[in-house]
């Protein structure tokens, strides 16, 4: 995924200021991350939940793939919280 221009949305810009999350740590979530939740079916492009690490903190890339034109967007980025997530941040509690 790294070749591959990536465009991130205001709504992720600001929330990565608020989250102090650096664009690297987004790009390497996409690039050495693991797809959690597929939201292809959801979204108006191919997209899903990535899940990465922030040194030892869990960090979570919603992004779409623009097919037309060889790109992914970067949605939001969050650190999941506990309370929602199972232990290794990769299912939702119900």
């Amino acid at each position: 995924m790294n070749s591959r221009p990536i465009l991130f949305r205001i709504h992720a810009v600001q929330r990565m200021f608020e989250r102090r999350v650096s664009e690297e740590h987004v790009r390497q979530v996409l690039q050495f991350g693991e797809l959690i939740e597929d939201y292809s079916d959801e979204m108006p492009r191919p997209g899903g939940l990535m899940l990465g690490r922030r040194g030892v903190r869990p960090l979570h890339v919603v992004m779409a793939e623009n097919t037309r034109d060889d790109e992914l967007i970067v949605v939001t980025v969050y650190e999941p919280k506990p309370s929602h997530w199972k232990p290794g941040f990769k299912a939702r509690r119900l």
